[in-house]
Protein backbone atom coordinates (compact mmCIF):
# COMPACT_ATOMS: atom_id res chain seq x y z
CA UNK A 1 0.00 0.00 0.00
CA UNK A 2 2.80 2.48 0.93
CA UNK A 3 4.72 1.88 -2.28
CA UNK A 4 1.55 2.26 -4.28
CA UNK A 5 0.85 5.62 -2.66
CA UNK A 6 4.34 6.90 -3.36
CA UNK A 7 4.00 5.93 -7.00
CA UNK A 8 0.58 7.53 -7.18
CA UNK A 9 1.70 10.81 -5.60
CA UNK A 10 4.63 11.02 -8.02
CA UNK A 11 2.26 10.54 -10.94
CA UNK A 12 -0.19 12.97 -9.39
CA UNK A 13 2.42 15.71 -9.07
CA UNK A 14 3.54 15.28 -12.68
CA UNK A 15 0.11 15.10 -14.29
CA UNK A 16 -2.23 17.17 -12.11
CA UNK A 17 -2.49 19.91 -14.72
CA UNK A 18 -3.47 17.41 -17.41
CA UNK A 19 -6.01 15.40 -15.48
CA UNK A 20 -7.39 17.95 -13.03
CA UNK A 21 -7.31 15.58 -10.09
CA UNK A 22 -6.30 18.30 -7.63
CA UNK A 23 -9.23 20.46 -8.68
CA UNK A 24 -11.80 17.94 -7.48
CA UNK A 25 -9.69 16.28 -4.76
CA UNK A 26 -12.02 13.31 -5.23
CA UNK A 27 -9.45 10.74 -6.34
CA UNK A 28 -6.82 11.83 -3.82
CA UNK A 29 -9.26 11.57 -0.91
CA UNK A 30 -10.37 8.07 -1.88
CA UNK A 31 -6.81 6.97 -2.61
CA UNK A 32 -5.60 7.88 0.89
CA UNK A 33 -8.44 6.10 2.71
CA UNK A 34 -7.16 3.05 4.60
CA UNK A 35 -8.96 -0.33 4.89
CA UNK A 36 -10.88 -0.57 8.16
CA UNK A 37 -10.74 -4.32 8.76
CA UNK A 38 -9.48 -7.63 7.40
CA UNK A 39 -11.33 -10.66 6.09
CA UNK A 40 -10.80 -13.92 4.29
CA UNK A 41 -11.52 -14.12 0.56
CA UNK A 42 -15.20 -14.33 -0.37
CA UNK A 43 -14.97 -17.62 -2.26
CA UNK A 44 -18.36 -19.16 -3.07
CA UNK A 45 -19.06 -22.43 -4.81
CA UNK A 46 -20.25 -22.28 -8.41
CA UNK A 47 -23.65 -24.02 -8.50
CA UNK A 48 -24.04 -23.66 -12.26
CA UNK A 49 -22.33 -26.87 -13.36
CA UNK A 50 -23.31 -30.06 -15.14
CA UNK A 51 -21.17 -33.16 -15.16
CA UNK A 52 -18.31 -31.16 -13.61
CA UNK A 53 -18.47 -28.70 -16.49
CA UNK A 54 -19.03 -24.97 -15.95
CA UNK A 55 -22.16 -23.90 -17.76
CA UNK A 56 -22.43 -20.70 -19.81
CA UNK A 57 -25.69 -19.85 -21.53
CA UNK A 58 -26.34 -17.39 -24.35
CA UNK A 59 -29.74 -15.89 -25.05
CA UNK A 60 -30.55 -13.59 -27.96
CA UNK A 61 -33.22 -11.08 -28.86
CA UNK A 62 -34.46 -7.70 -27.65
CA UNK A 63 -36.65 -8.55 -24.64
CA UNK A 64 -33.98 -8.21 -21.97
CA UNK A 65 -35.97 -9.58 -19.03
CA UNK A 66 -36.80 -12.67 -21.04
CA UNK A 67 -33.19 -13.00 -22.12
CA UNK A 68 -31.88 -12.74 -18.56
CA UNK A 69 -34.40 -15.29 -17.33
CA UNK A 70 -33.82 -17.63 -20.26
CA UNK A 71 -30.04 -17.53 -19.94
CA UNK A 72 -30.09 -18.24 -16.21
CA UNK A 73 -32.79 -20.91 -16.60
CA UNK A 74 -30.56 -22.65 -19.16
CA UNK A 75 -27.82 -23.15 -16.56
CA UNK A 76 -30.06 -24.28 -13.71
CA UNK A 77 -32.15 -21.27 -12.75
CA UNK A 78 -32.19 -18.59 -10.07
CA UNK A 79 -33.42 -21.16 -7.57
CA UNK A 80 -29.81 -22.32 -7.16
CA UNK A 81 -29.01 -18.94 -5.59
CA UNK A 82 -31.76 -18.97 -2.93
CA UNK A 83 -32.49 -15.25 -3.36
CA UNK A 84 -35.62 -15.03 -1.21
CA UNK A 85 -35.25 -12.33 1.47
CA UNK A 86 -31.61 -11.78 0.48
CA UNK A 87 -29.66 -8.56 0.07
CA UNK A 88 -28.10 -8.53 -3.39
CA UNK A 89 -25.36 -6.35 -4.91
CA UNK A 90 -25.39 -5.86 -8.68
CA UNK A 91 -21.92 -4.82 -9.94
CA UNK A 92 -22.03 -3.19 -13.41
CA UNK A 93 -19.19 -1.55 -15.31
CA UNK A 94 -19.42 2.22 -14.70
CA UNK A 95 -15.77 2.98 -15.46
CA UNK A 96 -16.66 6.52 -16.58
CA UNK A 97 -19.38 8.69 -18.05
CA UNK A 98 -19.49 7.29 -21.58
CA UNK A 99 -22.53 5.24 -22.52
CA UNK A 100 -22.80 1.59 -23.55
CA UNK A 101 -20.68 -0.28 -24.61
CA UNK A 102 -18.00 1.61 -22.68
CA UNK A 103 -20.26 0.96 -19.70
CA UNK A 104 -22.98 -1.60 -19.02
CA UNK A 105 -26.29 -1.04 -20.82
CA UNK A 106 -28.73 0.58 -18.33
CA UNK A 107 -31.58 -1.50 -19.77
CA UNK A 108 -29.68 -4.67 -18.83
CA UNK A 109 -29.20 -3.39 -15.27
CA UNK A 110 -32.91 -2.60 -15.02
CA UNK A 111 -33.86 -6.04 -16.33
CA UNK A 112 -31.52 -7.84 -13.92
CA UNK A 113 -32.79 -5.88 -10.91
CA UNK A 114 -36.44 -6.49 -11.77
CA UNK A 115 -35.82 -10.22 -12.16
CA UNK A 116 -34.00 -10.33 -8.81
CA UNK A 117 -36.97 -8.73 -7.08
CA UNK A 118 -39.33 -11.13 -8.83
CA UNK A 119 -37.16 -13.96 -7.49
CA UNK A 120 -37.71 -12.73 -3.93
CA UNK A 121 -34.69 -10.54 -3.19
CA UNK A 122 -35.40 -8.24 -0.23
CA UNK A 123 -33.14 -5.36 -1.29
CA UNK A 124 -31.06 -4.86 -4.41
CA UNK A 125 -28.12 -2.46 -4.55
CA UNK A 126 -26.31 -1.34 -7.70
CA UNK A 127 -22.75 -0.29 -6.95
CA UNK A 128 -19.40 0.50 -8.53
CA UNK A 129 -16.47 2.95 -8.39
CA UNK A 130 -15.41 4.75 -11.56
CA UNK A 131 -11.81 4.90 -12.77
CA UNK A 132 -9.19 7.03 -11.06
CA UNK A 133 -9.40 10.08 -13.32
CA UNK A 134 -12.98 9.72 -14.55
CA UNK A 135 -14.82 11.55 -11.76
CA UNK A 136 -17.33 10.42 -9.15
CA UNK A 137 -19.45 7.34 -9.66
CA UNK A 138 -22.69 9.15 -8.88
CA UNK A 139 -22.19 11.62 -11.71
CA UNK A 140 -21.18 8.84 -14.08
CA UNK A 141 -24.24 6.79 -13.14
CA UNK A 142 -26.36 9.78 -14.12
CA UNK A 143 -24.47 10.44 -17.37
CA UNK A 144 -24.73 6.86 -18.55
CA UNK A 145 -28.41 6.49 -17.72
CA UNK A 146 -27.69 3.81 -15.13
CA UNK A 147 -28.98 5.97 -12.27
CA UNK A 148 -32.39 6.23 -13.93
CA UNK A 149 -32.42 2.47 -14.48
CA UNK A 150 -31.57 1.93 -10.81
CA UNK A 151 -34.38 4.17 -9.65
CA UNK A 152 -36.93 2.85 -12.15
CA UNK A 153 -36.23 -0.74 -11.08
CA UNK A 154 -36.49 -0.02 -7.36
CA UNK A 155 -32.85 -0.67 -6.57
CA UNK A 156 -30.59 1.48 -4.41
CA UNK A 157 -27.42 3.12 -5.80
CA UNK A 158 -24.11 2.64 -3.99
CA UNK A 159 -20.90 4.53 -4.70
CA UNK A 160 -18.00 2.51 -3.31
CA UNK A 161 -15.78 5.56 -2.80
CA UNK A 162 -18.20 6.77 -0.11
CA UNK A 163 -17.80 3.59 1.95
CA UNK A 164 -15.18 1.53 3.73
CA UNK A 165 -12.62 -0.99 2.54
CA UNK A 166 -11.74 -4.49 3.70
CA UNK A 167 -8.21 -5.88 3.38
CA UNK A 168 -8.10 -9.43 1.99
CA UNK A 169 -4.90 -11.49 2.01
CA UNK A 170 -4.28 -13.43 -1.22
CA UNK A 171 -1.57 -15.72 -2.59
CA UNK A 172 -0.68 -13.93 -5.80
CA UNK A 173 2.63 -13.50 -7.54
CA UNK A 174 2.21 -9.78 -8.11
CA UNK A 175 -0.11 -8.89 -5.26
CA UNK A 176 -0.45 -10.23 -1.70
CA UNK A 177 -3.45 -8.29 -0.46
CA UNK A 178 -6.54 -6.78 -2.04
CA UNK A 179 -8.50 -3.89 -0.53
CA UNK A 180 -12.10 -4.65 -1.45
CA UNK A 181 -15.20 -2.51 -1.04
CA UNK A 182 -17.05 -3.42 2.14
CA UNK A 183 -20.16 -3.91 0.02
CA UNK A 184 -18.91 -7.29 -1.16
CA UNK A 185 -19.23 -8.33 2.49
CA UNK A 186 -22.37 -6.32 3.34
CA UNK A 187 -24.70 -8.37 1.13
CA UNK A 188 -25.73 -12.00 0.80
CA UNK A 189 -25.22 -12.33 -2.96
CA UNK A 190 -23.15 -10.58 -5.65
CA UNK A 191 -24.25 -10.48 -9.28
CA UNK A 192 -21.52 -9.40 -11.70
CA UNK A 193 -22.93 -7.53 -14.75
CA UNK A 194 -20.03 -6.52 -17.02
CA UNK A 195 -20.06 -5.47 -20.65
CA UNK A 196 -18.03 -7.15 -23.40
CA UNK A 197 -15.28 -4.89 -24.74
CA UNK A 198 -11.69 -4.76 -25.87
CA UNK A 199 -9.12 -3.02 -23.66
CA UNK A 200 -5.77 -1.86 -25.05
CA UNK A 201 -4.04 -2.20 -21.66
CA UNK A 202 -5.78 -5.14 -19.98
CA UNK A 203 -6.36 -7.05 -23.21
CA UNK A 204 -10.10 -7.10 -22.75
CA UNK A 205 -12.74 -6.27 -20.14
CA UNK A 206 -15.51 -8.70 -19.20
CA UNK A 207 -16.04 -10.58 -15.91
CA UNK A 208 -12.54 -10.66 -14.41
CA UNK A 209 -11.72 -7.04 -15.27
CA UNK A 210 -15.06 -5.79 -13.91
CA UNK A 211 -13.92 -6.57 -10.34
CA UNK A 212 -11.26 -3.84 -10.55
CA UNK A 213 -14.03 -1.30 -9.90
CA UNK A 214 -14.64 -2.92 -6.50
CA UNK A 215 -11.00 -2.54 -5.42
CA UNK A 216 -9.07 0.36 -3.87
CA UNK A 217 -7.52 2.99 -6.16
CA UNK A 218 -4.03 2.16 -4.85
CA UNK A 219 -4.32 -1.31 -6.39
CA UNK A 220 -5.06 -0.31 -9.92
CA UNK A 221 -3.03 -2.74 -12.09
CA UNK A 222 -0.89 0.00 -13.62
CA UNK A 223 0.23 1.03 -10.11
CA UNK A 224 0.91 -2.53 -8.97
CA UNK A 225 2.89 -3.68 -12.02
CA UNK A 226 2.20 -2.02 -15.34
CA UNK A 227 4.22 -4.68 -17.22
CA UNK A 228 1.85 -7.38 -15.93
CA UNK A 229 -1.40 -5.46 -16.05
CA UNK A 230 -3.43 -8.46 -17.23
CA UNK A 231 -2.03 -10.86 -14.63
CA UNK A 232 -2.74 -8.37 -11.83
CA UNK A 233 -6.36 -8.13 -12.97
CA UNK A 234 -6.69 -11.89 -12.55
CA UNK A 235 -4.95 -11.94 -9.17
CA UNK A 236 -7.31 -9.29 -7.78
CA UNK A 237 -10.08 -11.84 -8.38
CA UNK A 238 -8.55 -14.13 -5.74
CA UNK A 239 -10.34 -11.94 -3.18
CA UNK A 240 -13.87 -13.01 -4.12
CA UNK A 241 -16.11 -14.91 -6.51
CA UNK A 242 -19.50 -13.53 -7.65
CA UNK A 243 -22.52 -15.77 -7.23
CA UNK A 244 -23.53 -15.22 -10.85
CA UNK A 245 -22.26 -13.40 -13.94
CA UNK A 246 -24.86 -11.86 -16.25
CA UNK A 247 -22.86 -10.48 -19.17
CA UNK A 248 -24.12 -7.60 -21.30
CA UNK A 249 -23.55 -8.43 -24.96
CA UNK A 250 -26.31 -6.20 -26.31
CA UNK A 251 -23.67 -3.98 -27.91
CA UNK A 252 -20.09 -5.25 -28.01
CA UNK A 253 -16.89 -3.24 -28.48
CA UNK A 254 -14.92 -5.38 -30.91
CA UNK A 255 -11.78 -3.23 -31.24
CA UNK A 256 -10.24 -0.04 -29.89
CA UNK A 257 -11.47 -0.17 -26.29
CA UNK A 258 -11.92 0.52 -23.49
CA UNK A 259 -13.13 4.12 -23.78
CA UNK A 260 -14.21 4.17 -27.39
CA UNK A 261 -13.88 1.96 -30.40
CA UNK A 262 -15.72 -0.07 -33.02
CA UNK A 263 -18.99 -1.42 -31.66
CA UNK A 264 -21.47 -3.95 -33.00
CA UNK A 265 -25.09 -4.53 -32.04
CA UNK A 266 -25.08 -8.19 -31.02
CA UNK A 267 -28.20 -8.61 -28.86
CA UNK A 268 -26.80 -11.29 -26.55
CA UNK A 269 -26.98 -11.96 -22.82
CA UNK A 270 -24.57 -14.50 -21.31
CA UNK A 271 -25.00 -16.11 -17.90
CA UNK A 272 -22.73 -18.36 -15.87
CA UNK A 273 -21.08 -18.85 -12.52
CA UNK A 274 -17.55 -19.25 -13.92
CA UNK A 275 -15.72 -16.00 -14.77
CA UNK A 276 -13.19 -17.72 -17.02
CA UNK A 277 -15.83 -19.59 -19.01
CA UNK A 278 -17.88 -16.42 -19.45
CA UNK A 279 -14.82 -14.40 -20.46
CA UNK A 280 -13.72 -16.99 -23.02
CA UNK A 281 -17.21 -16.95 -24.52
CA UNK A 282 -17.25 -13.14 -24.64
CA UNK A 283 -13.81 -13.13 -26.25
CA UNK A 284 -15.04 -15.61 -28.85
CA UNK A 285 -17.88 -13.19 -29.68
CA UNK A 286 -15.30 -10.43 -30.23
CA UNK A 287 -13.11 -12.78 -32.28
CA UNK A 288 -16.04 -13.83 -34.48
CA UNK A 289 -16.13 -10.36 -36.07
CA UNK A 290 -12.51 -10.66 -37.22
CA UNK A 291 -11.66 -7.01 -36.55
CA UNK A 292 -9.37 -7.20 -33.50
CA UNK A 293 -5.85 -8.12 -34.59
CA UNK A 294 -4.75 -9.00 -31.05
CA UNK A 295 -7.10 -11.99 -30.99
CA UNK A 296 -7.06 -12.85 -34.69
CA UNK A 297 -4.43 -15.59 -34.60
CA UNK A 298 -4.83 -16.95 -31.08
CA UNK A 299 -7.44 -18.73 -29.00
CA UNK A 300 -9.29 -16.82 -26.26
CA UNK A 301 -7.60 -19.22 -23.84
CA UNK A 302 -4.25 -17.68 -24.76
CA UNK A 303 -5.17 -14.19 -23.54
CA UNK A 304 -2.98 -13.33 -20.55
CA UNK A 305 -5.89 -12.58 -18.20
CA UNK A 306 -7.36 -15.97 -18.97
CA UNK A 307 -4.06 -17.84 -18.71
CA UNK A 308 -3.27 -16.37 -15.30
CA UNK A 309 -6.82 -16.98 -14.06
CA UNK A 310 -6.49 -20.63 -15.10
CA UNK A 311 -3.17 -20.89 -13.22
CA UNK A 312 -4.89 -19.47 -10.13
CA UNK A 313 -7.75 -21.98 -10.32
CA UNK A 314 -10.45 -19.33 -10.77
CA UNK A 315 -12.57 -21.46 -13.09
CA UNK A 316 -12.48 -23.80 -16.07
CA UNK A 317 -9.00 -24.83 -17.26
CA UNK A 318 -9.91 -25.45 -20.89
CA UNK A 319 -12.79 -26.02 -23.30
CA UNK A 320 -13.38 -29.55 -22.02
CA UNK A 321 -14.27 -28.13 -18.59
CA UNK A 322 -17.04 -25.82 -19.83
CA UNK A 323 -20.26 -26.17 -21.81
CA UNK A 324 -21.91 -23.47 -23.88
CA UNK A 325 -25.70 -23.72 -23.89
CA UNK A 326 -27.39 -21.79 -26.69
CA UNK A 327 -30.96 -20.81 -25.82
CA UNK A 328 -32.88 -20.57 -29.07
CA UNK A 329 -36.33 -19.30 -28.08
CA UNK A 330 -36.61 -15.68 -29.18
CA UNK A 331 -33.31 -15.82 -31.03
CA UNK A 332 -33.06 -15.18 -34.77
CA UNK A 333 -31.01 -16.95 -37.45
CA UNK A 334 -28.24 -14.34 -37.15
CA UNK A 335 -27.98 -15.02 -33.40
CA UNK A 336 -27.90 -18.77 -33.94
CA UNK A 337 -25.23 -18.45 -36.64
CA UNK A 338 -23.13 -16.19 -34.41
CA UNK A 339 -23.28 -18.56 -31.47
CA UNK A 340 -22.38 -21.56 -33.60
CA UNK A 341 -19.27 -19.65 -34.76
CA UNK A 342 -18.53 -18.80 -31.14
CA UNK A 343 -18.81 -22.44 -30.18
CA UNK A 344 -16.00 -23.32 -32.61
CA UNK A 345 -13.76 -20.62 -31.16
CA UNK A 346 -13.85 -21.44 -27.43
Amino acid sequence: MKLGRRVFLAILAASAAAFGIYRSRHSLKVFLKEPERESRPEIRKNPFVRGRKSLVAASGGTDLKRMVREAVASIGGFGLLDLRSRRVLVKPNIVGGRKNPTTTNPAVIEAVVKVLYEEGAARVFVGDMSALIRGGTKKNMERTGIMKAVRDSGAEPVFFEDHGWVNVKVEGKYIKEVSVTEWIFNVDKVINVPVIKTHKYAGYSICLKNFVGATHFSQRPYLVDRTHWEEVVSELNLAYRPDLNVVDGTKVMIEGGPWEGTAEDVGVILAGGDRIACDVTGLAIIKSFGRWKRLASISPWEMRQVKRAVELGLGANNTSEMELVIARSGGNPAFNDLMERVRTMI
